[in-house]
């Protein structure tokens, strides 16, 4: 077992040995990207990596109840310990940035600080969150969001994947929810994160702290109708949920675009699910997002409205379901401001949802990012080069020792 790891060589090698450590777990061959769905078998991998990178450098792990995972440096009732780590799982056929990076990148920073000397006077905490994405229970951030109460216990252990299989089953147990007394030991939070975006590209910079977070949120549509045959029912006889919800997608597309605001509809279920049956349900997910919450309750009610006048004409039902909600997250304007004074870097505000935006109502919270030169996430033409990464791991560190050293 190593014990304390000390810096050696380059940065950004240092950075790749680790990376390559983890870049084969989950991923698909045929599409090159990421199949990194919470507590399954990949995650479960990834999850003892991280075990397994604690215990190299002698940080005990916690876990919350909830599926979270904490490796600490320093004392654990020590009180107002800096937070920092990511998320481990993925979308569908993701990127490898995507959360990952912030929990090598948090490991790394805690090897920097140790080979310049430094001890921190407060504890330093690397998270790895539980179902960040949403990808199989369908809510994201669902670790964070019942580690701070924000999440009903019953509803989360009941949440079930594709399969049938229940997140508390999952997970082993019901989930503990809220723990407060571990809120109450967090000083800060700083999650490092790959761009989502390529407004670095642009300012030709490699890292930037975050302003804000984007209200967003998931709404289910059910669309009903009458299964019927496609070769022997007359058109002017069907009940076809198709149709609304192909308008549906339209008005989405439209009524974003009329607020710059942002909505997508990537995720649909249909029933019986045969080429020449017309449906009997379809069942999509509008994800939606703008600037101000304002303008976000605008679009979904524009949508939802346009889409149950369409449903009458149509002959079908539609029922709307609000699934996750996450509000504006105006990071804390004091401590962003003194990270990008310090790190002297852009201020940037993000359309992608994290668990830092849940935190970020517990303990002052902070967002690191590091470019990403295709600006594609979400995808495998996601990526960010090893000296970026660097560059975000001395970041890092360099907040890390501002906060917990000060």
């Amino acid at each position: 077992m190593l014990t304390h790891p000390v810096a050696k060589g380059p940065l950004p090698d240092r950075f790749r040995a680790l990376w390559d450590e983890i870049t084969p777990i989950g991923r698909d061959e045929d599409s090159g990207g990421y199949l990194r769905y919470a507590l399954t078998e990949p995650e479960l991998r990834l999850r003892e990596w991280f075990r397994q990178q604690a215990d190299a450098r002698g940080l005990p792990v916690t876990e919350d109840g909830n599926g979270n995972l904490f490796a600490w440096w320093g004392h654990r009732d020590a009180g107002n310990a800096v937070l920092t780590g990511s998320h481990f799982d993925s979308v569908p056929h993701g990127g490898a940035y995507d959360g990952p990076l912030g929990i090598v990148s948090a490991f790394l920073a805690i090897d920097e600080l140790r080979a310049a000397d430094v001890t921190p006077d407060r504890p330093v905490v690397v998270a790895a969150f539980v179902e960040e994405e949403g990808a199989r229970f369908g809510v994201p951030c669902l670790g964070s969001r019942l580690l701070t109460g924000a999440l009903d216990v019953g509803r989360a252990a009941a949440l079930r994947d594709p399969h049938g299989v229940s997140f508390a089953e999952a997970l082993g147990d019901r989930p503990t929810g809220a723990v407060p007394e571990l809120l109450g030991r967090l000083g800060s939070f700083v999650e490092l994160h790959v761009e989502q975006g390529r407004v670095l590209v642009d300012r030709d910079a490699p890292v930037a702290v975050a302003s804000a977070i984007w209200p967003h949120g998931r709404w289910r549509f059910d669309f009903t109708g009458e299964g019927n045959h496609a070769g022997t029912t007359r058109m002017a006889d069907r009940r076809d949920p198709m149709l609304t919800y192909a308008f549906t997608v339209l008005a989405a597309n439209k009524e974003a675009r009329l607020r710059d605001a942002h909505a997508t509809v990537g995720r649909v279920a249909v029933e019986p699910n045969a080429t020449n049956a017309i449906p009997s349900r379809v069942t999509g997910w509008l994800d939606a997002r703008a600037a101000e919450p304002e303008t976000l309750t605008g679009l979904v009610e524009a949508v939802h409205g346009k889409v149950t006048e369409r449903a009458r004409r149509d002959g079908t039902v539609v029922t709307m379901t609000e699934e996750s909600v996450t509000p504006l997250v105006a990071f804390d304007g004091g401590l962003a401001g003194r990270l990008a004074g310090l790190l002297a870097v852009p201020v940037l505000p993000t359309g992608a949802g994290h668990d830092a935006g849940v935190l970020a109502a517990h303990v002052p919270t902070a967002m690191l990012f590091v470019r990403n030169p295709t600006g594609v996430s979400h995808s495998p033409a996601e990526s960010a080069t090893d000296i970026d990464c660097a560059a975000g791991v001395t970041a890092l560190a360099t907040v890390l020792e501002e906060l917990a050293c000060r």
